[in-house]
């Protein structure tokens, strides 16, 4: 697929990276010659020196036969003026902007055809929050993601001394837990994936990858763990946008504290904030302050402000001042990798956050959802099967005829719509019916085309 990036920031960069190593032909469009030329440097790609609102610069890169456009610059006025020029004057079939505002929501009218012409939206802000939500109602876990309309969930938690996972092989998982139904689809040891084979014995720190039905996903979380404390007190470091909206959205429900060192931002934050969020002036990795706040206390740290260095230093003092769970917003790929896992409980990236939301809409075949997992390395697919016996090459067959990548397996089915839908676990001899929601975890990016070829229905399917 050809593909123009307009930005080569943070978020635009994280892109590039993830759609490069999928064989994509991907041009990158910046006002900063020595920000692209770092990047053709490292990946193979193509940069164009320019203001990509210019129908010049965009023809230079190629627009007249794009595939998709994906705005990421800085201003939500750039990434729209992008989108509209890319539609009108090119005809590129898919356009993306990344908006800040919330005044702009996918599907608005604003953003139709006839108006910006942008087909989807993404947040990185927004995605951040929702990501951090889900890390805050299923502490245990270091990673959640929900499928087919959030009937069925995968989690990533890790084996730590004295929990049930420690110790024990994957074939003595159905003895251990016989109430609570998952499959363990991957298991990562030092970063590196474990075969996942019934004889595999989890140790103390790997990573362990589960799917599960949603509503039994609290028991599966504390039969692996042997707890359930809810959250109650947060402590939120740094008063940017992403602290402002998390603060906002978790006031209801939980005590929340925020830090901020600007005290004008504070003045703004007093003034946005509903009353029962207590906003304080200081500096982030201030020990004095943290233990004056009763960090040791806290249920949840999480440090969100623009500078890694201070996320990651005000998290392991929490952390080493007695808070239960810190996390961490680590923009640099190498601080976040080198960090999760020690002294930070979760290393929260924006720019992977909002990779799955733009893979779905490269994916080939009737793809419902993808998420990345290890940072870009794997990911986990959800699949509609279509079609019938002699046109797919899925349905009407058994698990064990499905010829699937090295590795790579089938965690879920969720079969049926709405209420009346259920969640399988399936087994070798399980027969895949039209219309079921397959969920397939891939440990390597380079056999999703493999994947997506299992999804697509051949040419004499007319449904």
């Amino acid at each position: 697929m050809k593909i123009i990036i307009l930005g080569a920031g943070r978020v635009g960069e994280s892109v590039a990276e993830s759609l490069v190593s999928e064989r994509n032909d991907i041009t990158v469009i910046d006002t900063d010659a020595g920000r692209l030329r770092d990047l053709e440097d490292r990946l193979d790609l193509r940069g164009v020196v320019g203001n990509g609102i210019q129908p010049s610069v965009l023809r230079q890169a190629g627009a007249e036969d794009a595939d998709m456009v994906i705005a990421c610059a800085a201003m939500d006025e750039t990434n729209l003026v992008v989108c509209k020029v890319a539609h009108d004057v090119f005809g590129i079939p898919t356009t993306i902007a990344r908006l800040r505002s919330s005044e702009f929501n996918e599907g608005d009218e604003l953003l139709t055809r006839s108006g910006f012409a942008v087909d989807h939206v993404i947040c990185p802000e927004e995605s951040v929050m929702n990501y951090i939500h889900q890390l805050i109602q299923y502490p245990e876990a270091l990673q959640v993601l929900h499928f087919s309309q959030e009937r069925a969930s995968m989690v990533a938690v890790r084996a730590v001394s004295g929990s049930a996972l420690a110790g024990h092989t994957l074939g003595e998982f159905k003895q251990l837990f016989p109430a609570a139904e998952m499959r363990v689809v991957a298991i990562y040891r030092h970063g590196y994936a474990v075969p996942n084979k019934a004889n595999t014995r989890i140790l103390e720190g790997d990573e362990v990858f589960v799917l599960a039905d949603k509503q039994k996903l609290r028991d599966v979380l504390f039969a692996l763990h042997k707890r359930d404390q809810p959250v109650q007190r947060i402590m939120i470091a740094g008063g940017g946008r992403v602290g402002m909206r998390l603060a906002k959205s978790l006031a209801a429900k939980y005590h929340v504290k925020i830090i901020e060192r600007d005290k004008k931002r504070c003045e703004y934050l007093a003034e946005q904030l509903p009353s029962v969020v207590l906003v304080l002036q200081g500096d982030v990795a201030d020990a004095d302050l943290l233990q004056e706040e009763n960090v040791g206390e806290m249920d949840v740290f999480l440090s969100l402000t623009n500078d890694d260095e201070d996320n990651i230093m005000s998290a392991m003092l929490a952390k080493r001042m007695g808070a239960q769970r810190v996390m961490a917003l680590i923009n640099r790929r190498a601080y976040a990798e080198m960090m999760e896992g020690s002294t930070i409980d979760v290393a929260i990236s924006p720019a992977q956050t909002v990779i799955g939301e733009l893979l779905a809409h490269l994916r080939r075949g009737d793809v419902a959802a993808v998420h990345s997992l290890r940072r870009g390395a794997a990911e986990v697919l959800e699949g509609v099967a279509r079609g019938d016996i002699k046109t797919s090459k899925l349905v009407g067959r058994r698990l064990e005829e499905i010829k699937l990548p090295k590795d790579a397996s089938i965690g879920a089915i969720v079969r049926g719509e709405g209420k009346d839908s259920v969640v399988l676990m399936p087994h070798h001899d399980t027969l895949v019916q039209e219309n079921d929601h397959i969920i397939v975890f891939i440990p390597n990016k380079r056999y999703v085309r493999d994947v997506e070829k299992l999804f697509q229905v051949s040419a004499t399917f007319f449904g």
